[in-house]
């Protein structure tokens, strides 16, 4: 770069200048991309301060557990450390793990900042005291049941995992972000596209199992039931999910649970559930309540209501408070639902239980960003440059974290995330976990390959998730797709963080599959994900096909499927070798077969988890999300259906003996002993 003084800015603020790219080229960032990052994050590119700090110190210190402060003060200078608690200990190694308070005197002048003392590695009990894990991936929205409103609901989670815990021997359920949606129609379908990360979206409420349901008289609950119905019957059909008719029912109903006068027990609880939720609580339901009259993206509202702390809010806040009472209650539920949740996967023999998912980010004028204000970058997005799957690169619409404010607030806004995630939660799956580390940023209106990465102080970032992670005593796993930088995976292996391994990607510098024994040990290991087609539309190349028609390939389709068709040919030839496939196997044909033999390949890798989408067990073949759309594919509205099409509901997938031998057939020595007695 020419621009010696933009270079030198870029450096300091960690504004990368050159990437590589998934082919491995360095790819240089245009000036004007790296000015406008540099704008976002408050830098005059001409005349930037020096780094951000406070006096001698940084905007955060991090230590690890034992280790000594590799902080160098300036000679002369004093420091104490004032602990969580209240108490007064030097600078020493020893310190208590938790988010303390580094006071220096340095010539006269008081400085402080943040103190960090975070696990040098994680050890959960379920890892110590199992060799192996494994369990079924499901979006839990799409796994619906006869009782359920048209969308799968917590109760329906519930069941899947006291029957693949107590029949197949699961360790955990893995499910899609439950993150907190829209407080009024329309809602956003992607639950990775959340108003809040903090809370959660009361559209997983299963209505009759709030206990104030049974305080109705029979009049109030059949009108409840008149709601239910015609969701139910179109929740039997392969139909495209309806959120929005679900959530306007949902809403209604819930209105009138409300209204119940609650027993003295519930309201104590419901007041211990306020107190510990404290402020931002309070504010999260503030904005819930402003949403529904002014919308749901708060930059779009008066002026006066678009900072939290602003007395005009106060003032509203108050006008509205029977509905910010009722956004406050509705956690309550959702509190009390995710924990019975857990407790069912744990009660029917699950050594793990429920594995949560974190989104990398939230909408731009949503709950959390009006809640965190300037610890979220405006006018920035997060997304991910151009790969083989996603040639055309992503582009998320989500803020990313300022990495110095995050830093200055002692990463707080983050480890309030990751507490609640892991609140009632045996693990957490780190959706795009090199977030901790860099994102992509693309400037607001320019396209998605005009971006450049941001560096965060990985050792904050994941230092956070780690202590969050050591007080839950729980399983994380980073979803490391895509570019990675290797001393990433390193540096997360070494801190006890699982990566993700995904079949279709592990090859060797040659582009041949590998063999089971060299793949890494520490990952959760996967046929697919999300983001990826089912096994059986892989091995048709559909997905081809599908991207051809949706105008995603940068080339031929011709040589796509070629590419496709030879990928396919390549693994199957592989299972031949190794015995766990017929030679004669059509995988067009039986595609059954192959999915049987990709899972038994991967019980034989040495991964300590293993991952069974459930789509790929009862046949699906529709991917919930084809990266790089929006509305051109109805990308997390697929409900899970056979490999007929015919709806898969949940109570029906436990009673059905030929749907259970499938799924026996489909985890082979995978799957464990029955937990039944």
């Amino acid at each position: 770069m020419r621009d010696v003084q933009l270079a030198r800015a870029a450096e300091q603020y960690g504004v990368a200048t050159t990437y590589e790219d998934w082919r491995g080229r360095q790819v240089p960032v245009s000036p004007d991309t790296i000015r406008h990052v540099l704008s976002a994050l408050g830098v005059d590119p001409k005349n930037p301060a020096r780094a951000p700090g406070r006096g001698p110190l940084p905007p955060a210190v991090v230590v690890r557990e034992g280790k000594a402060p590799d902080l160098v003060l300036p000679e002369g200078a004093r420091s104490t450390v004032e602990t969580a608690d209240g108490s007064l200990l030097p600078f020493d190694p020893g310190l208590p793990l938790g988010v303390h308070t580094l006071r220096v005197t340095d010539n006269g002048a008081e400085h402080d900042a943040p103190l960090l003392v975070v696990p040098d590695r994680i050890e959960p009990s379920a890892l110590r005291e199992n060799p192996r894990l494994w369990g079924l991936m499901a979006q839990i929205y799409s796994v619906r049941s006869r009782a359920s409103w048209g969308t799968g609901d917590l109760r329906d989670l519930s069941e899947l995992a006291d029957w693949s815990a107590r029949d197949l021997g699961a360790d955990f359920t893995l499910i899609n972000p439950v993150h907190a949606t829209e407080p009024l129609t329309p809602v956003e379908p992607s639950p990775y596209l959340p108003v809040s990360r903090r809370y959660a979206s009361p559209l997983y409420i299963r209505v009759e199992d709030v206990p104030e349901y049974a305080r109705l008289d029979p009049a109030q609950r059949e009108g409840i039931q008149r709601l239910a119905r015609p969701l139910r019957e179109r929740g039997r059909t392969a139909d495209l999910l309806d959120r929005d008719a679900v959530w306007e029912a949902k809403r209604t109903a819930l209105e009138i649970l409300f209204q119940v006068p609650r027993a003295p027990g519930r309201e104590a609880a419901l007041r211990r559930y306020q107190e510990r939720e404290g402020q931002p609580l309070v504010e999260f339901a503030t904005w819930s309540a402003l949403a529904e009259v002014h919308g749901s993206d708060f930059r779009t509202w008066p002026a006066r209501l678009r900072e939290v702390s602003a007395l005009a809010v106060g003032r509203e806040a108050l006008n509205l408070w029977p509905r910010v009472e009722f956004h406050r209650w509705l956690q309550w539920i959702l509190d009390e639902q995710l924990a019975q949740a857990q407790e069912s996967a744990l009660n029917s023999g699950m050594s793990v239980g429920i594995v949560h998912d974190l989104a990398i980010g939230v909408q731009a004028g949503g709950a959390d960003a009006w809640m965190y204000g300037d610890a979220l970058v405006p006018g920035l997005h997060v997304g991910v440059p151009p790969d083989e799957f996603n040639q055309l690169g992503q582009d998320w619409g989500q803020p990313p974290w300022n990495p110095t404010r995050l830093a200055q607030l002692g990463y707080g806004p983050l480890h309030q995330i990751l507490s609640q995630s892991l609140r009632h939660a045996g693990g957490l799956r780190m959706d795009h976990v090199m977030g901790m580390f860099r994102l992509w940023c693309v400037p607001e209106g320019a396209s998605a390959d005009q971006g450049t990465y941001l560096r965060f102080d990985h050792e904050g970032m994941v230092g956070t998730l780690a202590l969050a992670a050591h007080h839950a005593d729980a399983v994380i796993v980073g979803e490391d797709l895509g570019t990675v930088e290797p001393w990433v995976r390193e540096h997360l292996a070494g801190r006890g963080i699982f990566g993700t391994s995904v079949l279709w990607f592990e090859n060797d510098t040659e582009g041949d599959p590998l063999i089971p024994d060299q793949w890494r040990r520490d990952c959760l290991a996967t046929v697919a994900t999300h983001d990826l087609p089912p096994v059986a539309s892989y091995l048709s190349a559909e997905h081809v096909e599908l991207r051809d028609r949706l105008g995603l390939l940068n080339r031929p389709v011709a040589e796509e499927l070629a590419d496709s068709e030879a990928r396919v040919a390549q693994w199957c030839e592989l299972l031949v070798y190794l015995g766990l496939l017929e030679e004669d196997a059509d995988p067009v044909g039986d595609p059954a077969a192959v999915v049987a033999a990709m899972h038994a390949y991967l019980a034989a890798t040495p991964a300590r988890m293993l991952g069974v989408a459930l789509t790929d067990v009862v046949g699906e073949r529709r991917m919930q999300n084809q990266p790089g759309t929006s509305t051109e594919y109805p990308n997390w509205r697929i409900p899970l259906t056979s490999s007929e099409g015919e709806p898969v509901l949940v109570d029906e997938l436990l009673a059905d003996p030929r749907m259970v031998a499938r799924i026996r057939r489909t985890l082979g020595p995978i799957g464990g002993q029955s937990r039944n007695m």
